[in-house]
């Protein structure tokens, strides 16, 4: 009896094993970063979020179609100048690589202020800090604050700009946000 239990454990063990080796129980698979290396000025990257098909949340204060629906968003005043939304993140293959939320509000003492932070499976999050004034081109300037991961050891600049959609095919399809990294690794001296 005692042997025949022994060997049912064992057997349970090398069939639970050889089942997680054969069917694996998360099959994640990395889409493959499209990075432009340039010769001693760093790398780019460039993302773009199609609106409105990959909005995730919007949060404004009394909006009349809150996404996702039934979202009630604070009508507290600290929050009146205060919008928050967050999308799904593509990269130039148009495959969905991460998530990225955006922050604008407005305040008397700060002034203005708009706050990324992109977050890459597998490879880390970046916070950014963008001027709030768009430049003469259209697009708004911002600087990497911190990051974790992969982004922790870098430092750079992010540029987001607004595309407007021109294909007559696809009604829906408001225009895009497009959004190129500029990151550089920082050389820090033994001391």
């Amino acid at each position: 009896m005692f042997k025949t239990f022994i060997a049912g454990i064992l057997l349970g063990i090398a069939g639970a094993a050889a089942a997680l080796y054969y069917v694996p129980v998360v099959d994640q698979s990395r889409e493959q970063s499209m990075i432009v290396v340039h010769p001693n000025h760093g790398n780019t990257e460039t993302f773009h979020i199609n609106i409105p098909t990959d909005r995730i949340l919007v949060g404004v204060p009394g909006q009349a179609e809150p996404l996702p629906a039934g979202l009630e968003w604070p009508d507290d005043l600290q929050f009146a100048a205060t919008r928050a939304e967050v999308f799904k993140i593509r990269n130039g293959k148009d495959a969905v690589v991460g998530v990225a939320s955006r922050i604008a509000a407005s305040d008397e003492v700060a002034g203005d202020v708009i706050e990324w932070v992109f977050h890459l499976p597998a490879r880390g999050s970046a916070y950014v800090v963008m001027e709030a004034q768009p430049q003469e081109g259209g697009y708004r300037l911002g600087s990497l604050a911190t990051g974790t991961r992969e982004f922790a050891p870098l430092v750079g600049h992010v540029t987001e700009r607004w595309v407007s959609s021109t294909s007559e095919f696809d009604d829906d399809m408001q225009g895009r946000i497009e959004l190129i990294t500029a990151f550089v690794g920082q050389f820090v001296e033994d001391e």
